[in-house]
């Protein structure tokens, strides 16, 4: 299966759209020239394979991007395992099934790296899939996750559909949990590198050595990256969306503290556990196809914080504790 996909005139329901990637694919699809369908949970709960199907048949949509997930950090994962498997399973079926019933045309599930194995090489080629056990913290999520990314393979075996799967890096960018009681590594760096500039704060604690490894992607470059495979990639195999480029955990938070301006040091908490040394992803595929990131790290960085600033007077950043 080849060719492009053309996306002027089209209708494209993106699930998920009030979430940091949702969102950020909404924005994007907005330069398409293309109708972009969006649901609240109000008006459709994913979870309802009924009601999936009469939206579905209502609205009938082009294309489909699944963008929605039920997700949460380690604690979430291990508390609630049902939860983070069922769910996710359920809505990815309802989805993927509606949109079969419904003839669309395209459908992009979106994964994560957590699908790969604990011990993957790095960095970790698309092929490192099911070769080993996966990270025990959250493996009901990338088990839900793998499980989407062999639908959509074998709605394509069994009734030759152009379904395709995308799975991004680390992201960060507008949208983001600024709560430090479940946020990722970059927003919670940057929120409390801004409490330290207001507060006259001189040291910055970053957990672990420092020394581990991470890839980040601005999440506008991951969903240019994911619109870009809507349009012109056909594969059975999933892609990796990444930057190609990783960073210490020590860089990151002197390079936040950088785009801050907060005047502070960098310490390291050791009795915090460093996690896996390096996580890369090998995009070499996606590259392949012509695509390449906008935003540099510190670039990107800077981005997020002019519209962190922007908006924590709105009060519509999660924030949570400090």
């Amino acid at each position: 299966m080849s060719g492009t996909f053309e996306l002027r005139g089209k209708r494209v329901f993106v699930a998920g759209h009030r979430g940091m990637v949702g969102s950020a694919v909404v924005r994007r699809l907005a330069s398409e020239d293309c109708e972009v369908l969006t649901a609240g949970r109000d008006e459709l709960d994913l979870l309802d394979q009924q009601g999936v199907r009469r939206w579905m048949a209502d609205r009938r949509p082009d294309a489909v991007v699944m963008a929605a997930a039920k997700v949460g950090g380690i604690l979430a994962n291990d508390t609630y395992p049902v939860d983070f498997l069922q769910d996710n399973l359920v809505m990815q079926t309802n989805v993927v099934d509606s949109a079969f019933r419904n003839d669309v045309g395209k459908l992009l599930f979106l994964g994560s790296s957590c699908i790969y194995p604990k011990l993957a090489p790095q960095p970790i080629p698309e092929d490192a899939l099911l070769t080993g056990p996966l990270e025990p913290t959250n493996e009901w999520y990338a088990i839900a996750k793998i499980a989407g990314l062999k639908l959509c393979q074998a709605y394509r075996r069994q009734h030759g559909v152009d379904y395709i799967s995308a799975m991004p890096t680390n992201l960060y960018g507008p949208g983001d949990n600024f709560d430090l009681t479940s946020s990722h590594v970059v927003p919670a760096l940057m929120r409390k590198a801004h409490q330290l500039k207001l507060q006259g704060g001189k040291a910055l604690s970053v957990w672990g050595s420092g020394k581990p490894m991470r890839e980040f992607l601005h999440v506008d470059d991951a969903a240019d990256a994911m619109v870009w495979l809507l349009k012109n990639y056909s594969g059975d195999s999933h892609v990796n969306v990444g930057s190609g480029e990783d960073i210490t955990i020590a860089d990151l938070a002197r390079t936040i503290v950088s785009v801050v301006g907060a005047e502070a040091t960098i310490t390291f908490d050791a009795t915090k556990p460093d996690g896996t040394p390096r996580k890369l992803m090998d995009v070499s595929r996606l590259f392949a196809t012509g695509w390449r990131p906008r935003y540099g790290l510190s670039d990107g960085l800077e981005q997020t914080y002019g519209w962190f600033l922007r908006h924590i007077d709105k009060g519509d950043i999660r924030l949570g504790a400090a």
